[in-house]
This record gives C-alpha cells, sequence and structure tokens, in this order.
C-alpha cells in the first residue's frame, strides 16, 4: 500500500513538472511573438491562495497597444490569451480600474506593466 502511494505521488509529481514545462513553453512562445510588435511592458500580481496574474502590453513607435497577452490561473491549466479590449488603445487610455472593474489582480498587473519606460 506505501509502495503505490509513493508511486501515485512520484507519478503525479512528475506530471506536474512536465505540464509546467509545458506552460512555460505556451508563454515564452506567446511572449516571443508579442515582443516582436513592439516594446513591451510586463506586470505580474497575484498571491499563494489567489490566481496569479501575468499580464504583457507591447506599444508600437506612437504608443498605442499593439498586442497583450493575460495569463491568469492556479493551475498548470493557465493559457495565455489576448486582451481584446486594450487593442489599438493610446497608452494614456488605459486606465486599469476601466479596463478590469471586478478584477484588482488584473488592475494591478496592468499598472505595473504601464510604468514601463518610454523611448
Amino acid at each position: 500500500m506505501v509502495t503505490a502511494l509513493i508511486t501515485l505521488a512520484a507519478i503525479a509529481w512528475l506530471s506536474q513538472m512536465a505540464m509546467g514545462g509545458w506552460q512555460i513553453h505556451q508563454f515564452n512562445r506567446a511572449f516571443d511573438r508579442l515582443c516582436q510588435q513592439g516594446r513591451v511592458g510586463v506586470g505580474r500580481s497575484g498571491g499563494r491562495f489567489k490566481p496569479r496574474v501575468v499580464l504583457a502590453v507591447a506599444f508600437d513607435e506612437q504608443d498605442y497597444v499593439s498586442g497583450s497577452l493575460l495569463m491568469r490561473g492556479l493551475t498548470v491549466f493557465a493559457r495565455p490569451v489576448k486582451i481584446d479590449a486594450i487593442s489599438g488603445l493610446k497608452r494614456e487610455e488605459l486606465q486599469p480600474d476601466v479596463i478590469f472593474p471586478h478584477d484588482q489582480s488584473c488592475q494591478d498587473a496592468l499598472s505595473l506593466a504601464l510604468k514601463m519606460k518610454r523611448g
């Protein structure tokens, strides 16, 4: 019985590692595509027991949003998605509390992403 539990725990741990690696691979591919669209600001928020948020925004030469990605979740099943609500907006028009009125984690991540240096 103990051997079966140890084996099950080892399989679960290896599965977690494999799926976590796949999640990082998916995020890196999406982030590489985003970096090709302009300067990128990245923000993250979250804690140990609430969904973490990673948000990245790409700006073109005129400071308009040329691309974005949002990844939120507690598990390895979280995937990066595009934020359609901010596409094409000017940097000064981005107000985290208006874009994400009911999600403090996304507001915090967007605020951090907007603090990137201009240039």
